[in-house]
């Protein structure tokens, strides 16, 4: 059982846990909803229409809040090369969604926080220390697990989902380098606008952009709002609970897509996926809890 540090309040704990339950809900309901309008939007198409949905609500939230002046475009290169870089691993998540079973997906998508590990000493100068090459050999390893690549099972959609997980892990990173200078706001902003003309520009390649209809446009609002929606209710979480209490419950979205992808969508249960995404998350938790130890020692010789 994970023990709650003593620094961190009951109560808080539990409101922290809630917001991390409603990013779970959020990630999962993004995944049925894309998985809803997979055969009828390529994925471009799809990230157009999730990125002008949010675009629409953070304009409406930054009018309601008066916070429309913190939006600047003072680091456009560092967001354009960021949103790039999720651009790139959303349409590959997509694409897996399509491909794979999304208990598979999920598991693989676990990987990013370490591919984050790697890319940070490249980006913020942060050193790479032993612990991380360890938690990435163990990471690797869970891959492994999951995936089982042989000449017959390795596949275009495992490929995506693990591909995926090196965008989203770039993507986080140089998240971190914006948030030095940057709102939450400017860089929900950026993030909308610029993978909205993303879209669009990749969209229109072919000629073609294939509108929403009355059975796909639902899908598509619950693929935007859940979209901001998950990564507001992380952000929350952490705010209030330590990451060490809060992301073992992100954990639960393996399990419980794992559920949803046999009821509804007929995917068989696999022992393998569910090992080895805890084994992924295990290496990512232990990484987390060296972290909190490491930080408390360098205070305490303050």
């Amino acid at each position: 059982m994970t023990q709650i540090p003593a620094s961190v309040p009951t109560p808080v704990t539990l409101r922290a846990s809630l917001w991390m339950l409603g990013a779970v809900v959020s990630f999962t309901s993004m995944a049925v909803a894309a998985r809803a309008v997979s055969l009828s939007l390529d994925t471009f198409e799809i990230m157009t229409y999730r990125s002008l949905t949010g675009v629409v609500i953070v304009l409406v939230v930054g009018r309601m809040t008066n916070s429309l002046g913190q939006i600047s475009a003072q680091q456009f290169r560092l967001h354009g090369l960021r949103n790039l870089a999720h651009f790139i691993g959303q349409n590959l998540w997509f694409f897996a969604i399509t491909m794979i079973p999304l208990a598979q997906l999920f598991a693989l998508e676990f990987t990013t926080p370490i591919w984050a590990l790697l890319f940070a000493p490249l980006i913020l100068s942060e050193k790479i220390t032993r612990r991380a090459l360890i938690v990435a050999a163990i990471g690797f390893a869970g891959i492994l697990i999951v995936a089982r690549p042989s000449p017959d099972g390795l596949n275009a959609g495992i490929l995506a989902a693990a591909a995926c997980a090196v965008g989203f892990g770039l993507t986080a990173v140089l998240t971190r380098r914006l948030t030095r200078t940057d709102t939450i706001l400017s860089i929900l902003f950026w993030l909308t606008v610029m993978q909205a003309v993303f879209g669009l520009v990749c969209g229109l390649a072919d000629g073609e952009m294939a509108l929403p209809t009355a059975t796909t446009a639902p899908f598509l609002v619950v693929i935007g709002c859940a979209g901001l929606l998950a990564h507001f209710c992380l952000t929350t979480a952490l705010s209030l609970a330590p990451a060490g209490v809060v992301m073992p419950i992100d954990f639960l979205r393996l399990p419980l897509i794992a559920i949803i992808g046999m009821l509804f969508y007929g995917e068989g249960f696999d022992i393998y996926v569910l090992l080895g995404g805890g084994v992924i998350f295990a290496a990512n938790y232990a990484n987390i809890l060296s972290g909190n130890r490491s930080r408390a020692e360098s205070v305490a010789k303050l």
